[in-house]
This record gives structure tokens, sequence and C-alpha cells, in this order.
């Protein structure tokens, strides 16, 4: 299992920013939510869904414990999320394969573990 800094019970904050291709704007409104899994052999671990920000963010809080797996068969997440747009999938990112948390969290005094995914150019029509 990645090992984490900080107490393997503590929340994790994973945040995706989402932007319009062709105008270049962030995606955010009522019409749109993110869905976030970690892919599994057998079952994919639904990890949550949210709203995106002003900003075009997603956020979801979890645990180490939602993605991590009792028989050690996979040890690191492997991460993706799906955008929609009126109920409607519209994205889908590439699985962010063997993660390894330590490298990319960054602790924030006021949200805890934040792992950052990254900004992704979406099609939103």
């Amino acid at each position: 299992m990645a090992t984490l800094p900080l107490d393997d019970e503590m929340n994790l904050l994973i945040k995706v920013r989402l932007i319009a291709k062709g105008s270049d704007s962030v995606v955010h409104g009522d019409d749109f939510f993110v869905r976030l899994y970690d892919k599994d052999l057998f079952n994919d671990d639904y990890l949550g869904q949210s709203n995106l920000n002003e900003e075009g963010i997603a956020g979801f809080t979890i645990s180490q414990k939602d993605f991590s797996n009792p028989f050690n068969i996979d040890t690191r997440p492997d991460f993706y999320f799906v955008v929609y747009k009126n109920g409607e999938e519209i994205f889908r990112s590439k699985v962010m394969s063997n993660l390894d948390l330590s490298n990319i969290q960054e602790f924030v005094m006021t949200e805890g573990e934040v792992i950052d995914l990254g900004t992704f150019l979406i099609d939103t029509e």
C-alpha cells in the first residue's frame, strides 16, 4: 500500500479540474457532475460524486481504506473519473494506474491530504 506520511485513517481530498475544449473556460454549473472510481480486477470501486465549483474543480473526500483491499492484491489505486452533463456521460478519463499517492500528495492545513489528479481538457458539447 502507498505509504502516506500521516495516519491512513485521515481523509484524502482527491481533486480534478476541467476546462472546456474550444473556449478554454472552466467547466461548471448545475448541468455537470463527476464520479470517481478505483479500477479493480473484478468490480470497480465507486468512490463518490461531486459537482464542479466555479473554478471547474470536482473534489472527493475519501479515506485510504476506500480503495485499499484486505488481500493486498492491488496495493495502489487506479483512479479514473467520468464526467456527466445532464445525466449523460460526456467524458471518461484514462485509468491512472498504480498511483503512488506519496509522490503527488500535498498537505493543506484546512483540507488535510490533497491529491490533485490534474487539469483535463474535455469536449462539453
